[in-house]
């Protein structure tokens, strides 16, 4: 297990300075002068020598890579142009909002999509197998920009029942906040039931033909202690994969469901970043949702064998 997770740290790193590179040249190759965006569409001549000279926008690209480099490194992730607020400090702000979105919206995913993909595959090809292949399908076919403005105008306008967009901190009001938060997450958590439920009849379909679930049955053990305890246990394995996966893109994806809801969260500053040419946010932001796909990624392979005792970590494999 340590020469696993030393192998993959050292891969991690690596996977991170490559994306750091792309990350700093793909921003700067977006049209438009950031000096001009803080300096306003007046400003002279000489006020704009002044800002480039502030922040370094004169220096060479190598040059302001590594002093980036060195300060994200230091945990500084600079001030935003626009703003002039501490980066570290804005993303501090806005990342819990959309990791609770993220964490709401995989608890919607795993309680639609485990029991119905448990259901159809253990009642494969009757009405309850088409039933679910059938709402899978459509939560993979509908976006999430209509399912979300649907929400609104049936749930909020017609019938008053949520509020139609905002944000109220948890701390501040838990009821309120769950609230605002119910429609976003089950947004995003549709689309990824979807996707979960297909993975999880598969991965059951399969199981629950093996020897030991024979066995187990043989045995005179309930059918769906057999399918629960034996069966889901190891079925989880490929969810799991998904679900690690999704997390990630959960939480750099969520921009458009975070602007029909008015979230203020990562994927609103992102979007504001890019549109005001604000360097020092677009690459931090970047570059923690790289880490955290980074991080998940690992959790979810020494998550393997945890779910399956059979399933060992040793160097840089999988060993049964």
């Amino acid at each position: 297990m340590i020469e696993f997770l030393v192998r993959r740290g050292v891969i991690s790193a690596v996977t991170l300075a490559i994306i750091s590179l792309i990350v700093f040249a793909g921003v700067r190759m977006i049209p438009g002068d950031p000096a001009r965006v803080l300096a306003g569409t007046d400003a002279d001549a000489a006020g704009l020598e002044e800002i480039r000279e502030k922040y370094g926008l004169h220096d060479p690209v190598v040059v302001q890579y590594l002093r980036w480099v060195g300060l994200a490194l230091r945990g500084d992730l600079g001030e935003s142009i626009r703003t002039r607020q501490s980066v570290a400090s804005m993303v501090a702000v806005k990342l819990p909002i959309t990791l609770e979105l993220a964490c709401l919206s995989l608890l919607v995913a795993l309680a639609i999509a485990l029991p119905a993909g448990v259901i159809a595959a253990v009642r494969r090809n009757t009405v309850w197998d088409v039933l679910a292949s059938g709402l899978s399908l459509c939560g993979v076919s509908v976006p999430n920009f209509w399912l979300g403005i649907m929400l609104i105008l049936l749930v909020s306008v017609r019938f008053g029942w949520l509020p139609a967009s905002g944000f109220v901190p948890l701390a501040e009001d838990p009821v309120g906040n769950l609230k605002r938060m119910i429609m976003p997450a089950f947004v995003l958590g549709s689309g990824l039931a979807a996707v979960l439920m297909r993975q999880t009849r598969n991965a059951m379909i399969e199981v629950l033909s093996a020897d030991y679930i024979r066995t187990a049955r043989s045995k005179g053990l309930a059918a769906w202690g057999v399918i629960v305890r034996h069966g889901l246990r190891n079925g989880l394995i490929p969810v799991v994969t998904i679900l690690g996966l999704q997390m990630g893109a959960l939480m750099g994806g969520a921009v458009v469901t975070e602007q029909i809801f008015v979230l203020p969260g990562f994927g609103r500053l992102i979007v504001e970043a890019v549109f005001t040419r604000d360097y020092p946010i677009v690459q931090g932001v970047v570059l923690l949702t790289a880490s955290a796909y980074v991080l998940i990624n690992l959790l979810v392979d020494v998550s393997y064998s945890v779910l399956n005792p059979r399933i060992r970590v040793s160097g840089g494999r999988h060993e049964r």
